[in-house]
């Protein structure tokens, strides 16, 4: 009796164990991010002044065209990786070298591949090509992120949070001298580019003073066609996912005009703000939900029920103040010149609910193995988008792109879920975090 008493009260001290350790690393996360946001908040509204529409959303949709090469560097392997490291740590060596080797090669890739399509497209204007080489070039040192997956794997996050804000805290005081200095736009391209070489070295040194050092990293053919094997389905859906996030930009630049662009750009900024939430809880959550499913069934869909039901709250306390505040927001932080945001915003803030909701879903789609189940649904929804860009931006410009970003999320990261037998349980889950009185 006394033996079992025993071993229940280790199992509470190592349950309480882990529960500290998600919540600190997760209060880590949310320190990162919400220094980002205040910061890039208070500079990016700074710097979109003094750019000004035009140039504001030259700058807006190059970022958002390189961004759709985005998953041919991430190669969709952050979540594999991590849970890979939860199961077999004692090969983490070899899992961490294969993945750098892979996402540095990727980078090389996205960068040769956005220089060649905006050529493609029959762009010639120096400025944009620049625009497009220089920020592309931020995938190679993405590399780097490989270090911060090991800290994910081991809910330790503060100390890529350390590595990384460091260097995000010295671009903001170099952006701030720009501006000051009245620099040219080319300028703020090539700060951003090292912002992220920056935190390369920043991550490297953190994980050496860590006493472990990436000289003990090793390629393996094997381990790489595991990972690909397994990510290849997240590298597709990543696309999709871009195209949802950033293909309304590019359609309004190529169908509109740059202003448009950087009208858009802003009621973007400040819907989109708000994402660092469910990405740091997921992020911080998925190692135990994973851990969870190996243990017991009933353990691992509840703490799913309450990850949706908390992110689900979350997005509704931001939308709905939002929605009636967005014009007083735009003036406020972006000038009178940006008074046709505002409007964008009101719609375009509800997107977060299914964007919160997509992204409490991906531990259970990664877990049930169904990665090409969300690959699926994500393209789905990616192609709607497109399609309703093409029929509402003509007309209605950028509020016709933000009610196409709403509709196509909504029938990817939630809709299309009731319709497939195999996602019906995580459907029912998503219905039911919306009922304010359900128990998981």
């Amino acid at each position: 009796m006394l033996s079992k008493l025993r071993l229940k009260s280790l199992s509470q001290l190592k349950s309480r164990s882990g529960l500290r350790a998600i919540i600190a690393n997760t209060g880590w996360l949310f320190a990162d991010r919400i220094l980002r946001m205040g910061a890039s908040l208070v500079v990016g509204v700074w710097v979109a002044r003094y750019l000004g529409v035009q140039q504001y959303g030259l700058f807006n949709y190059v970022l958002a065209f390189v961004s759709l090469f985005s998953p041919i560097f991430t190669l969709g392997l952050d979540d594999v990786v991590v849970r890979h490291i939860v199961r077999q740590s004692s090969n983490k060596e070899e899992i961490l070298g294969t993945t750098f080797w892979l996402k540095l090669l990727g980078g090389i890739a996205s960068v040769l591949l956005a220089v060649g399509s905006i050529f493609f497209l029959g762009e010639h204007e120096t400025l944009k090509i620049w625009l497009v080489a220089i920020l592309g070039m931020a995938g190679i040192f993405r590399a780097a992120d490989t270090i911060e997956l090991w800290f994910q794997s081991q809910v330790q996050s503060k100390f890529s949070v350390i590595a990384k804000n460091i260097a995000f805290l010295l671009n903001t005081l170099i952006k701030i001298a720009l501006i000051l200095t009245k620099a040219p736009l080319l300028a703020f391209a090539w700060v951003t580019l090292a912002e992220f070489a920056m935190s390369a070295i920043g991550l490297l040194i953190v994980y050496q003073a860590r006493g472990i050092s990436v000289l003990l990293w090793r390629w393996n053919f094997t381990t790489a066609k595991t990972l690909l094997k397994e990510s290849l389905p997240l590298i597709f859906s990543g696309f999709a996912i871009m195209i949802f996030m950033r293909i309304d930009q590019v359609m309004l630049g190529q169908m509109i005009g740059d202003e448009e662009v950087g009208i858009y750009s802003a009621a973007v900024r400040v819907s989109e703000i708000w994402y660092f939430i469910p990405a740091a809880i997921v992020s911080s959550v998925a190692p135990s939900i994973y851990a969870a499913k190996e243990k017991s069934e009933s353990l691992y869909y509840q703490r799913i029920g309450q990850l949706l039901r908390l992110l689900t709250y979350i997005s509704f306390a931001i939308a709905l103040p939002m929605t009636f505040l967005s014009d007083k927001i735009i003036m406020v932080m972006f000038g009178s010149g940006y008074a046709q945001a505002g409007p964008i915003l009101a719609v375009h803030i509800w997107t977060s609910l299914f964007v919160f909701m997509g992204l409490a879903t991906s531990p259970w789609f990664i877990a049930e193995s169904l990665n090409h189940v969300s690959l699926g649904k994500t393209l789905f929804g990616a192609i709607l988008n497109i399609i309703l860009n093409l029929l509402l931006i003509p007309k209605y410009a950028g509020f016709g792109a933000a009610i196409a970003t709403i509709i196509s999320q909504a029938s990817a990261a939630f809709l299309c879920n009731g319709f497939d037998k195999r996602t019906q349980k995580i459907f029912n889950i998503q219905v039911r975090s919306l009922l304010p009185f359900y128990k998981f």
